[in-house]
Order: C-alpha cells, then structure tokens, then sequence
C-alpha cells in the first residue's frame, strides 16, 4: 500500500469527521449565543441556564439527522472493508 492510498483514506475519514460532526456543533453553537443573547438582555446571570436547552438542541438534532450520519459511516466502512485485499498488497 502506498504513501498516497493512505493519504487518500486518512483524507476521506477526515472530510466524514468533519462532515458528520458539523451539524450537532453548529447546533450547539447557535442555542449557546441565543442563550447568551437572551442573558444579556435579562441581565440574567445563571452559568448553567445554557446546560439544558443545549442537550435538548443535541438531541432533537442527533434525532433528525442521525440516520445520515450513522450512513454515511456505514457507507465509508463498507468501501474500506470492500479495498481491503487491496490494502494488504
């Protein structure tokens, strides 16, 4: 197996981390600054207010999109696992 296959595999599983990873934490990051924007207003100053409308956030979304992301997993493992003679040469 080459430098360059390797390189290639390594690049795809990135690109998937990301890929997968992106939505819950854009999620995240938008309830996390609705939050902070409605603390600022209120003058409310509770550090956890932001603890459960984040997992409720994660979890509605994991929710809707975790067929997808569990596929697109699916989907990479099984092109790995497919090369594998490949790979050994």
């Amino acid at each position: 197996m080459s430098i360059e296959v390797v390189a290639d595999m390594m690049q795809e599983a990135l690109f998937l981390i990301l890929k997968t990873a992106a939505p819950p934490l854009i999620v995240s990051l938008v309830i996390g600054l609705c939050v902070s924007i409605f603390q600022t207003v209120t003058s409310i100053q509770e550090q956890t207010l932001t603890f459960v409308p984040k997992v409720v956030g994660m979890f509605v979304c994991l929710m809707l999109i975790g067929h997808w992301i569990l596929n697109s997993m699916v989907t990479y493992m099984e092109e790995l696992w497919s090369n594998f003679s490949l790979y050994i040469r």
